[in-house]
């Protein structure tokens, strides 16, 4: 849905979107796009264009992402014109249960040793490419493993975020030894960096395979590691791990639909967000007007206290996800939103946690369309870095709860709540209704806003600047944002008015200073009628391009 003359938000960059005929992909960093590129030009098709691109982005972009932590993906599979979605999310260790961590006298998972969990993302990017590629997983590593073996120029956003984590990998030999320079500071904007260790261990998986990791010396290797300091992994819970297809859950939006992946991920807070806003006349609100602002503020606090209450690994939730999606749910949530006042504290909940993550999306000349996400969670993840491997573990268990009787509270062999999550969106013809296959629907928008509890309110806002205000992708993922924090605590992006901002704060939102939030940053694939059109957030240091 692109408009024929929009203005351009004042805000950001104001970089055009890119048009192409055959292929198109978006990243957060240039050599990480430029790698899916080449694999297009070569003859690849989107999913080896995203795991090529999302393996560079492990040595680009550490504090991001890395083999070490997790990945959900979204497919739209041209040959069958069906949504695929895939969960590569690890699960806690055997060893880590609520009575130890209370016995250290712990009241919450903190970042560190004890929060890592299985990695699961080099399971996700060799079930992809197995399914779905036509690359080996060493053809798909081997542009990662140049750029790890010959260095790169860090770019200006991820090294002011590296320098602001140097405290924390100095805690630890390995992140120490492998991701500062001269095992002391962070690199600066356009200085050369390597990861040597990185691009071995890159080459073993490449010679060996998955199973390298995954029941291998490698596995047994990280397990004995993060148990000599406190950390909760077994051999087994590597061997024992693999990615799972998942039937993504959509709702409809004025003839589209949104899809997101179910739980363990926060998905179903975007679908839930956009369903308690569905009857109100939005477009007639205005952009970034108060009223626009205060509804969407609104239904995030309701969606966000329904996750993180309910919400938690599939196998351990009491009540199925579509409950919160139902008609009769959605109608009695959709009645707490005063028009005129902010509420306090929605209950259930509280705030959902933050991550750290990158995002991609890709469509290639055959039409199949790829939404990727990869984190480690915290910038840096866990800190720690496995000595001589250049693998920076995660610390999803972060997004455990010591409150029992939760669906995500921690416990042995467990996946955590994920605040990663990818999305999609058909145009669709179908009945309003929730649904779970994509039959008879055509592919879209593959898109996703990286940054933590940002990502379904960031989802929604994007989405809704496409669809209710004719943005075309670069100006939705470049207009202003907001983020709800916690309470009445709300960030809003400079380009909206003073006027706005007070009349929010008249009706009793809490705005704080924008400076200290980050507000995601958006990739957008989106697939015309002939060709493909592009975006990439003007907050990140990426771009997006085509062939």
């Amino acid at each position: 849905m692109q408009s024929q003359q929009s203005s351009r938000p004042p805000t950001m960059a104001g970089r055009s979107a890119v048009y192409a005929p055959n292929a198109a992909i978006a990243t957060s960093q240039p050599l990480a796009t430029s790698a899916g590129l080449a694999i297009l030009e070569q003859g690849g098709n989107a999913v080896d264009a995203a795991v090529a691109a999302a393996a560079v982005l492990t040595v680009v972009e550490p504090n991001m992402t890395g083999v070490g932590g997790d990945l959900f993906a979204m497919v739209w599979s041209a040959k069958d014109q069906t949504l695929h979605g895939l969960n590569a999310s690890g699960r806690s260790g055997a060893l880590m249960t609520r009575e130890t961590l209370l016995e250290r006298g712990r009241t919450r998972v903190a970042q560190g040793i004890e929060a890592v969990t299985v990695p699961g993302a080099l399971s996700g990017w060799s079930t992809l490419l197995e399914k779905f590629g036509t690359l080996t997983l060493a053809e798909a590593l081997a542009p990662a493993i140049r750029i790890a073996q010959e260095g790169f120029p860090v770019t200006p956003i991820i090294a002011s975020q590296w320098a602001a984590e140097e405290r924390l990998l100095q805690r630890d030999e390995g992140a120490r030894a492998t991701l500062l320079v001269e095992s002391a500071r962070a690199p600066k904007a356009g200085e050369w960096f390597r990861n040597p260790d990185l691009a071995r261990t890159y080459g073993e998986l490449a010679a060996r395979g998955p199973e390298y990791l995954y029941g291998g010396p490698l596995g047994e290797r990280i397990a004995a590691f993060t148990q000599s300091k406190g950390g909760f992994l077994t051999s087994q819970d590597f061997a024992r791990h693999t990615a799972e297809w998942v039937q993504p859950i959509s709702v409809p939006f004025k003839g589209y639909r949104l899809w997101e992946l179910p739980p363990n991920s926060q998905g179903v807070a975007a679908l839930e967000m956009l369903r308690l806003l569905e009857p109100f006349d939005l477009a007639a609100m205005g952009h970034n007007s108060t009223a626009y602002l205060h509804h969407l503020i609104e239904a995030k606090k309701l969606a966000y206290a329904d996750i993180e209450y309910y919400v938690g690994d599939p196998a351990y939730m009491k009540t199925p996800v579509d409950h919160f999606l139902s008609d009769e749910y959605i109608r009695q949530r959709r009645l707490l939103v005063d028009p005129s006042r902010a509420m306090e504290r929605a209950e259930p909940g509280g705030a959902a946690t933050a991550s750290d993550t990158i995002y991609l999306a890709v469509g290639d000349a055959e039409g199949n369309m790829v939404s990727f996400i990869n984190s480690v969670y915290d910038y840096f993840g866990s800190g720690i870095v496995v000595p001589g491997t250049g693998i920076l573990l995660h610390d999803r268990g972060v997004g455990f709860t010591m409150d029992e009787g939760r669906a995500n509270t921690v416990a042995p062999n467990k996946r955590p709540f994920h605040t990663i999550i990818p999305a999609f969106v058909t145009r669709t013809s179908r009945p309003a209704g929730i649904t779970r296959e994509a039959d008879g629907e055509e592919p879209f928008l593959a898109f996703g806003v990286m940054g933590g509890a940002m990502q379904p309110q960031g989802h929604v806002q994007v989405l809704l600047n496409i669809l209710l205000f004719g943005m075309d992708v670069q100006e939705a993922s470049d207009a202003a944002r907001f983020r709800h924090m916690s309470g009445r605590r709300v960030a809003i992006e400079s380009p909206v008015s003073d006027e706005v901002r007070a009349a929010l704060t008249a009706m009793g939102h809490e705005i704080i200073d924008e400076q200290r939030v980050a507000f995601g940053g958006a990739q957008l694939v989106m697939k015309l009628p002939r060709g493909w059109v592009a975006g990439s957030d003007s907050r990140k240091d990426g771009h997006a391009a085509g062939r």
